[in-house]
C-alpha cells in the first residue's frame, strides 16, 4: 500500500529543479518527518511498555492484598469454627453418639448457630454429621433440620479424617429448595469435630462459606472497571470474579477454557507471574499469584487496549512536544540554509556573467570562513584569467609585430629594387630566359609568402619559399654562395609556422657568407626525430662567438639589436609552442654556424583563424 505514495514522492522529487534552495529544506524536511513517526513508534512502545509494567507491578500488588484478605477472611471462619465446636452444648449432644438425643440441647444448638450466622453475614450454613449417620443443618434461609445422611460415603470425607482436625476448603454448590431461587455458590469449610477432652472424633462441622463473600476481598481495594479480578481454587475452577462488570469484555470462564494449559505451566512454573494472552483480535496482560495452603490461584486480567487509551495522552502530548521542536527546527534550518544559499546565489550570478567577458570580482562577504576563502579564491582565479588574457593579447600582438616585422624585412623597399634593377639589366642585355625566371621566382617568392593569410603551411612550403628566395640572391650576388637541401621526403608535409626558415637561410647570407668575403655554402636539412621535425641551417660563414650568441639567445628586445630576423623567429617559436629550447645555435667564430630548430608535430589549426 506503500508502495504508490513512494511512487508519487520520487515523481515530485524528479519534477523539481535541482537546486540546493529546495534540496536542502526538502531534505530537512523529509528528516524531521521520519524522526517523528520513529519518535512516535518508539515512545509508544516504551510508553506501553512502562505502563504495562506498571500495570503488572501493580496488579501484583493487589491480588496479594486480595491473598491476605482472603487469607484472614478463611482465618476468621477457622476461629468461628473453633467457637462451634467448643461449645459445651455441641459437644455433650455430640458424645452422646446422635444429635437427635436431647432436643433441648439441639435448641440450644441451633439458637447459637442461627445468632452466629447472624453476627457473620458471610456463613451461609452450618453442617453437623454425628457418628450416627445424622446430619444437623442450620441456615441463614432455612429452618433448623434433622436429616439422615452418612458422612462416610462423602467424597471428601477420607481427605477430612487424613487432615487430623486441620480444616480444608471446597468449592461446591448448594441446590435451591425452591424453584423461584437459584443455586448459590458456596466454599465449604470442612474439619473434624473432636472431643475437648480427650480428642476422639465426634463428628463432622461444614461451614458453608458464601461465595459473594470473597468479593469483599478487593471491592475496597481498586476500581472494579480497571481490572477483571478471579479467585480459583485448587482445580482452576472459578470461586468468584468480577468479569460480569464489564460484560462486552471476554470473560475469565472464556480465557480459562482457551488458555487452560498455557496458564497451569505457569502455575506450576512459578508461585507468581505475568503473562500475555490472546483472545481472538484482544490481548490480555495476566498477573497471578498461587501460593497458600489451599492452592488457591488469584488472577487479575487487563486488556491491552485500556493500557493504550490510559498512555495515549501522553504519548499525543510527546507526538506534540515533538512536532513544535520540529518545526523550529524546520525554520532554523530554512533560514540556515539561505544564509548558505544566498552567497552562492551571488557567487553563481558573477560566474554567469564571466563567459561574456564580464570578469567581475565578487565582494568578500565575512559572515563566514569557508565563503570568505570561496570568494578570495575566486576573486584569485578572476585576476589570474584576466592577467593571463592580457598577456595572451600581448603575446599575440608580439607575434603579430614579429610577424609584420619579418614580412616587412622580406619585402623592403631596397630588395624590390634591386630585384628589378637586376631584371632590367638582364632585359636589356638580352638575356629574356633568365629575366623569366627571375620574375617567376620574385611572383612565387611574395605569393607563398602571403599564403592566403595562412599561419600554418607545410616544411615542403616553406622549403620552397626558401629557394624561389635565393634564387632572386643568386642572381643579385653571383658567386657569392651555394645553397645544398637535404630534406626527407616524410617532413614535407609537416605542419609549421611560415617564414622560420627564410629568415634565418637571409642571416646566414648577411652576416655569415658575404662578410666572408669568399664564396660559401648554406645548407637545409630536415629529418625526422621523436616526436616531430628537426630542422637545421649551417653555413661555412664567420661565426660568432659565446658572448654574441648568449646576446641573441637572452636579450630581450628593446630596441633594433644585431639579428632580428633570428630574435623573431625565436619569439615566434617559443610563443607559438609554447617551449623555451625550441632553437640551438652552435658557432664558433671563423668556422661557421649552425642553428637547429625542433618542430614538434600537431601544430594547432586554430592559428589559421
Amino acid at each position: 500500500m506503500f508502495i504508490p505514495w513512494i511512487q508519487a514522492l520520487q515523481s515530485f522529487i524528479r519534477s523539481k529543479p535541482k537546486k540546493l534552495a529546495f534540496k536542502i529544506p526538502f531534505a530537512y524536511f523529509l528528516i524531521i518527518l521520519l524522526t517523528v513517526a520513529f519518535s512516535y513508534v518508539v515512545l509508544s512502545q516504551i510508553s506501553a511498555n512502562s505502563a504495562q509494567k506498571k500495570i503488572n507491578e501493580t496488579s501484583l500488588q493487589t491480588i496479594t492484598s486480595i491473598q491476605t484478605n482472603v487469607e484472614l477472611i478463611i482465618e476468621n471462619v477457622n476461629n468461628y469454627s473453633k467457637m462451634i465446636f467448643s461449645d459445651p452444648n455441641l459437644q455433650n449432644l455430640l458424645r452422646q453418639g446422635d444429635v437427635y438425643a436431647n432436643l433441648q440441647t439441639q435448641a440450644k444448638v441451633s439458637a447459637y448457630l442461627y445468632n452466629l450466622m447472624q453476627a457473620v453475614p458471610m456463613i451461609d450454613s452450618v453442617y453437623i454429621y454425628d457418628n450416627s449417620g445424622h446430619r444437623f443443618t442450620v441456615g441463614t434461609e432455612e429452618l433448623p433440620s434433622f436429616l439422615e445422611a452418612n458422612v462416610e460415603e462423602s467424597s471428601w470425607y477420607e481427605e477430612a479424617v487424613n487432615n487430623k482436625g486441620k480444616y480444608m476448603l471446597i468449592r461446591n454448590r448448594i441446590e435451591s429448595v425452591s424453584a423461584e431461587s437459584v443455586d448459590k455458590q458456596v466454599v465449604s469449610f470442612i474439619r473434624m469435630i473432636r472431643d475437648l477432652d480427650d480428642t476422639s472424633p465426634l463428628g463432622v462441622l461444614v461451614m458453608n462459606i458464601k461465595g459473594e463473600s470473597f468479593a469483599q476481598a478487593y471491592a475496597n481495594l481498586i476500581n472494579q472497571d480497571s481490572f477483571q479480578i478471579a479467585i480459583l481454587d485448587e482445580h482452576n475452577q472459578i470461586i468468584v470474579d468480577n468479569s460480569t462488570v464489564d460484560p462486552g469484555n471476554t470473560t475469565f470462564q472464556e480465557i480459562l477454557a482457551i488458555h487452560q494449559d498455557e496458564l497451569e505451566q505457569h502455575f506450576q512454573q512459578s508461585s507468581s507471574g505475568s503473562l500475555t494472552l490472546n483472545s481472538g483480535s484482544q490481548k490480555y496482560a495476566v498477573s497471578y499469584r498461587s501460593d497458600g495452603n489451599e492452592h488457591w490461584k488469584f488472577i487479575s486480567m487487563n486488556s491491552y487496549d485500556r493500557v493504550d487509551t490510559r498512555n495515549k495522552s501522553l504519548v499525543l502530548l510527546a507526538l506534540l512536544l515533538l512536532i513544535i521542536n520540529g518545526t523550529v527546527f524546520f525554520v532554523s534550518s530554512f533560514i540556515l540554509s539561505n544564509s548558505i544559499i544566498k552567497p552562492i546565489h551571488k557567487l553563481l550570478r558573477s560566474m554567469n556573467k564571466a563567459p561574456s567577458g564580464n570578469l567581475r570580482k565578487v565582494n568578500v562577504e565575512p559572515n563566514s570562513y569557508e565563503f570568505e576563502q570561496l570568494y578570495l579564491g575566486y576573486n584569485q582565479m578572476i585576476e589570474q584569467i584576466d592577467q593571463m588574457l592580457k598577456r595572451m593579447l600581448e603575446e599575440q600582438n608580439t607575434i603579430r609585430r614579429a610577424e609584420l616585422n619579418t614580412l616587412q624585412a622580406q619585402i623592403k623597399p631596397h630588395f624590390l629594387y634591386n630585384t628589378l634593377d637586376s631584371i632590367t639589366s638582364l632585359a636589356l642585355s638580352g638575356q629574356n630566359h633568365q629575366v623569366c625566371e627571375l620574375l617567376e621566382a620574385l611572383g612565387n617568392y611574395y605569393r607563398m609568402s602571403v599564403s592566403k593569410g595562412r599561419e600554418i603551411i607545410t616544411i615542403g612550403e616553406e622549403v620552397e619559399i626558401v629557394r624561389n628566395y635565393m634564387r632572386i640572391q643568386a642572381t643579385r650576388y653571383q658567386d657569392t654562395f651555394e645553397i645544398e637541401f637535404h630534406v626527407d621526403e616524410d617532413c614535407l608535409l609537416t605542419p609549421i609556422p611560415k617564414l622560420v626558415l627564410q629568415p634565418l637561410v637571409e642571416n646566414s647570407l648577411y652576416h655569415g657568407i658575404r662578410p666572408r668575403g669568399t664564396k660559401g655554402t648554406i645548407c637545409i636539412m630536415a629529418n625526422p626525430i621523436k616526436g616531430g621535425v628537426s630542422l637545421s641551417i649551417s653555413d661555412d660563414g664567420v661565426g660568432m662567438s659565446e658572448e654574441e650568441i648568449t646576446q641573441i639567445l637572452h636579450t630581450e628586445r628593446t630596441g633594433e639589436i644585431r639579428s632580428f630576423g633570428l630574435w623573431g623567429t625565436m619569439e615566434r617559436l617559443r610563443i607559438f609552442y609554447g617551449v623555451q629550447d625550441g632553437m640551438t645555435i652552435e658557432s664558433e667564430p671563423g668556422k661557421g654556424t649552425t642553428i637547429t630548430i625542433k618542430i614538434p608535430n600537431g601544430a594547432d589549426e586554430s592559428w589559421n583563424h
